[in-house]
């Protein structure tokens, strides 16, 4: 046994190794999980651009309007007493747009006939709808679920929501308009600014639920131009809202009735972005048997407890004299002043008016005597 052992080591099979290694690592065996994986060639760095960098071409709109930001929140007869970036930084862009930037609006260059511009908005309505066609239409865009909806938030008719309003326009002749927060107060003025400003027409109103229709001729190929706004810029610096001293009151006037609004209870309570469309009518109302009503807004926010007294003082009106802990206390004002000041003015126009008649009857009388 011991002889035979060294003569089989000392012999060893002649294919036993070299087999095994020359059929273990062949170079045509493919195995993914151990195959090299190529890097990826890396990018040529591009040539610098040696032209020189060339100015945009400013935007040229024939649109009839100065643009701003918003169109139904703000009053272009109020001047700011300042603002909070300079002039110069246009939201259009540097160099976008044709027309200059002035801190609140971007006012018309070139003005144009009215009546030329109402003549090619009455071409576009065309002929009014028939009632069949409104209920058409009505019907296919009043719903919740319609793909041709858009929003209108606390800023109102901004100017890049016409933009808007015309891509839809591209896919359907009508565009369902949900209004919710401050415009609200107001809809009679969102309606005005939406007709004006886009050229389309209100088929239909409910609450705050708005379609607005393009109208029979208008055609997408050829929709107006509309520069969007990059940005929204910084709101002006306005007059203070509320004053120390009430107009037509005294110090100890105003601070007793302050005190009477806070301590009464709140007429309503109003939510953030709810739809406030009897707000006005509720205020008008209370303001018969009450001098100062409080309003509590806690959940509206400071910004828009300001966008709401302001409409109130315009709508209702009245005199917000004290704005504190988000809440609202407005007095009605003087309104037998008012009223006797109407009654006067009437009968200083009403006595004019019948000495003028009187003074043609006897200048004809005398004309016929002379004759």
């Amino acid at each position: 046994m011991q002889k035979l052992l060294p003569r089989l080591l000392s012999n060893p099979p002649k294919h036993s190794f070299s087999y095994f290694f020359s059929h273990s690592f062949s170079k045509t065996t493919y195995d993914p999980p151990f195959s090299p994986i190529s890097k990826p060639p890396k990018p040529k760095p591009k040539p610098p651009d040696l032209t020189p960098n060339r100015n945009p071409t400013p935007i040229k709109s024939s649109l009839p309007f100065d643009f701003r930001h918003s169109y139904s929140e703000t009053d272009p007869t109020l001047e700011p007493i300042g603002f909070r970036e300079p002039k110069r930084f246009s939201p259009f862009g540097p160099g976008r747009l044709d027309r200059e930037w002035t801190g609140t609006s971007a006012p018309v260059r070139d003005q144009l006939d009215s009546c030329l511009v109402e003549e090619e908005s009455i071409r576009v309505l065309g002929d009014p709808l028939t009632e069949e066609e409104i209920e058409e239409l009505v019907e296919k865009h009043r719903h919740s679920d319609c793909a041709r909806q858009t929003n209108l938030g606390k800023n109102g008719v901004t100017h890049n929501m016409l933009d808007d309003i015309h891509n839809h326009w591209k896919r359907a002749e009508a565009v369902r308009i949900k209004c919710l927060g401050v415009p609200t107060l107001d809809m009679d003025n969102v309606c005005f600014q939406l007709e004006e400003k886009s050229g389309g027409k209100i088929i239909y109103r409910h609450i705050n639920i708005l379609i607005l229709y393009w109208g029979r001729n208008y055609d997408p190929q050829n929709r107006p131009v509309i520069p969007l706004m990059l940005w929204k810029p910084y709101p002006p610096i306005y007059p203070k809202l509320v004053k120390n001293i009430a107009d037509g009151l005294t110090f100890e006037e105003t601070k007793e009735m302050r005190n009477r609004g806070l301590h009464s209870p709140a007429l309503m309570k109003l939510m953030r972005n709810g739809v406030y469309v009897n707000v006005v009518a509720r205020v008008r109302e209370a303001f018969e048997t009450e001098e100062a009503i409080r309003l509590d807004c806690i959940h509206v926010g400071k910004s828009d407890c300001k966008r709401i007294d302001v409409k109130l003082r315009d709508l209702a009106p009245c005199v917000p004299i004290l704005f504190k802990d988000e809440q609202i206390i407005l007095w009605r004002g003087k309104r037998d002043q008012e009223r006797n000041s109407d009654i006067s003015d009437a009968n200083e126009k009403s006595s004019g008016q019948s000495l003028l008649d009187r003074l043609l009857v006897d200048s004809v009388a005398w004309k016929s005597h002379c004759c």
